[in-house]
């Protein structure tokens, strides 16, 4: 490093090098040695010179900010550390009706010149402290606003000392995250921002700064420690609800005023912060099955490692695709279900599934978990594969999805189990006859398509003839249900669980695939809970819907659909066992009013899919269920012994054939010796000993009735 340093200075004679820099003058956590040398930047000129030389020597280099969220090291760095003057980057001012601001000025500073220059928008950032690069490349955010809804263009440099620029519009900002390459160096931005009166706005920061001093814990930290779960699951009170406000190691400790603080209380070493976020990370894991993934930086690329490694989470392996017509659909279900498993801090691979087969990212999985619309995803098949090949997999087995995918053998089910449906009948291009039993109008359904797809509704004679060809274009068989008209809602079913009802209001009356996702006729409404309907009812329609999870063999997740009649009565429409997960999908939004974020539904299906034994393909039955199932789940009886079981039969009988012998003997002794009566012994005994092949015979005749 010392030999890097003498060409260094040899190059760049005028560069402002420092020297053994203490780390609590770096950063305001404070934690570490000395950084062994810091460069200071004065303009973008000499960035580009000094990057081109770093790069063409080899000499590795790492940017240094505000410090607000880095933690230093306690060994030398083996890096340069960069930093941009105050002088040369910290200002802001108009262009074009946009403000131009450097990447060194601090996000406070930042929104009193953009009020001062006439700017409204950022006040609800001003109580974070770091520099606008930080907030850049970290999509800084706070009371609903973050700093890359304002941003047109980002520029800066390459670590190779080429100029960089970007518009905003074309970054990726995610939760704490931005698209921009880790390899810029962020020396400024151009804001798009409201406009708004210089007074308020400026009143609007200064109640935001006191109110984050009145709410952060004084002491030095690097702010919050763990980015959140979700706004349902912040860090702070996961970390709370473990006991650990007060929690200390060495010179750090968890802030009693805010669990996701931790403090430097002296001269705090970074394997003692390192400790602590372990220990935190370890707990939250053990009590919530979340795994906290640090939001403070660290300088030394192995005490994050050393976080992460302190809870291992689960592999998940995310289905989504297929081959099907709502492959459009999976593509946004499977994204949306891998972001929350993500946030959760589980370790996520999505995969692309374009064939019904294993693949192998399937193999190197903890869990499974297809997120698979119609087609194979739906039908079983995929499911049938992870049986055959010993996977844990989340959603309901093989028989159970057929049997749900099925609209057809669906409503045979309910039929059976006694559940309120839909007069219907089956049609098919040799018997396409209207149906006799049916009233117009009717609803035509493709009995393997789901999210509506493959779907009509026929309200004359005249439209039969044409709905039927395009219906039979997609199934051989299809469905025709009598219509009812009335309220339509949605029942969900998570890890058993009965979640509220949901009403459904379309556009035009009937919820098809545009209702659901398209909104070309207008946006349809949900309700949660149920707005038009008695609680009487709703109960009813939640108790069919446990019926059929448990009829149909269900595990996991059911989203249950009904018209509710003029009669008051939930007529079921079907069962989907692999419901949508978008953001306008229904479970989501009923397990959000049940105060259950999206991301500990996602993580509660994958524990439920671990904690289940595996059971091979073929252990069960694969047809419908025969028998009527107790809406309260049995306790499973023992299996008896089956030599147990011989051994008893066969004494069983020596018992009968011991009671006929004396019984026998003693009416044929009565018969010799002339007394009356005694013939009914002797049939007594003849009885006893043909009991058994009397029994089998009733049964016999009991299944040629049947």
């Amino acid at each position: 490093m010392k030999e890097w340093m003498e060409q260094l200075r040899k190059e760049f004679p005028g560069l402002k090098v420092r020297s053994d820099v203490p780390y609590a003058e770096l950063t305001t956590l404070g934690v570490g040695s000395r950084l062994p040398y810091l460069a200071e930047i004065a303009d973008e000129k000499e960035l580009a010179a000094v990057l081109k030389f770093t790069a063409s020597a080899g000499i590795p280099v790492f940017i240094l900010g505000g410090g607000t969220n880095l933690a230093g090291m306690d060994e030398p760095c083996p890096k340069l550390g960069l930093r941009l003057s105050k002088a040369g980057f910290s200002g802001a001012e108009k262009e074009d009706g946009k403000l131009r601001a450097g990447a060194f000025i601090r996000l406070p500073e930042l929104a009193r010149k953009a009020a001062e220059a006439g700017f409204a928008g950022l006040a609800p950032l001003a109580g974070i402290p770091g520099t606008l690069g930080g907030a850049l490349r970290m999509n800084a955010g706070a009371s609903g606003a973050d700093i890359g809804g304002f941003t047109a263009e980002v520029t800066g440099f390459r670590l190779d000392g080429s100029p960089f620029r970007q518009e905003g519009a074309q970054v990726v900002w995610g939760y704490r995250s931005s698209s921009i390459p880790e390899d810029v160096f962020i020396t400024g931005a151009l804001l798009s921002l409201p406009a708004g009166e210089p007074a308020a706005e400026l009143a609007a920061i200064e109640a935001e700064v006191l109110e984050r001093r009145r709410r952060e814990p004084s002491g030095r930290s690097a702010g919050c420690a763990f980015r959140n779960v979700s706004p349902m699951d912040p860090a702070g009170r996961l970390i709370d609800e473990c006991g650990l406000k007060g929690c200390r190691i060495g010179g750090v400790k968890v802030a009693a005023e805010h669990a996701n603080y931790v403090v430097n209380t002296g001269n705090a070493s970074e394997a003692e912060y390192v400790e602590l976020l372990s220990a935190v990370r370890r707990a939250v894991a053990e009590r919530h099955g979340f795994y906290l993934r640090p939001e403070v930086k660290f300088l030394n690329p192995e005490s994050e490692k050393k976080v992460l490694a302190a809870a291992e989470p689960p592999k998940v392996n995310v289905l989504y695709g297929g081959s099907s017509s709502e492959r459009e659909i999976s593509l946004m279900s499977g994204r949306a279900v891998a972001d929350a498993l993500r946030n959760a801090g589980f370790s996520v691979v999505l995969t692309d599934v374009t064939e019904c087969r294993l693949y192998p990212e399937m193999l190197e999985a903890d869990v499974v978990y297809p997120v698979l619309h119609g087609g194979y995803g739906e039908d079983g098949r995929i499911q049938k594969i992870f049986e055959e090949n010993n996977l844990r997999f989340v959603g309901s087995g093989s028989a159970a999805s057929l049997l749900l995918m099925d609209k057809i053998a669906s409503k045979r089910l309910m039929d059976r189990f006694g559940i309120p449906t839909a007069k219907w009948a089956v049609v098919s291009g040799r018997e396409r006859q209207f149906p006799e039993e049916l009233k117009l109008p009717v609803i035509l359904k493709a009995p393997m398509e789901g999210s509506t797809i493959g779907i009509v509704k026929v309200e004359t004679e005249a439209e039969w003839e044409k709905a039927l060809d395009d219906e039979l274009r997609l199934a051989p068989e299809i469905l025709v249900e009598e219509y009812v008209r009335g309220i339509e809602i949605t029942v969900p079913i998570v890890n058993g669980r009965i979640l509220p009802a949901i009403e459904i209001k379309s556009p035009h009356g009937f919820y098809n695939y545009d209702a659901k996702y398209v909104y070309k006729d207008g946006h349809t409404e949900y309700f949660c809970p149920v707005v038009s309907l008695s609680g009487e009812v709703v109960r009813k329609a939640s108790e069919y819907a446990q019926l059929l999870y448990l009829g149909a063999g269900s595990r996991d997740i059911l989203r249950v659909d009904f018209i509710v009649g003029a009669d008051d009565i939930p007529y079921m429409l079907e069962g989907n066992s692999l419901p949508g997960c978008t953001a306008t999908s229904l479970v989501p939004k009923a397990s959000k009013v049940s105060g259950i974020s999206f991301e500990r539904m996602t993580s509660g299906l994958v524990y439920a899919a671990m904690k289940r034994p595996l059971v091979r393909s073929g252990a069960g039955p694969a047809a419908e269920p025969a028998t009527l199932p107790a809406l309260r789940p049995s306790r499973p009886g023992a299996v008896p012994n089956p030599a147990l079981l011989r051994l008893c039969r066969w004494m069983f009988r020596i018992a009968l054939v011991l009671c006929a012998i004396p019984i026998l003997a003693v009416g044929f002794q009565g018969l010799l010796a002339g007394i009356s009566g005694a013939w009914v012994m002797i049939v007594n005994g003849l009885f006893l000993l043909c009991a058994e092949f009397i029994f089998k015979w009733f049964n016999l005749l009991e299944r040629k009735t049947k």
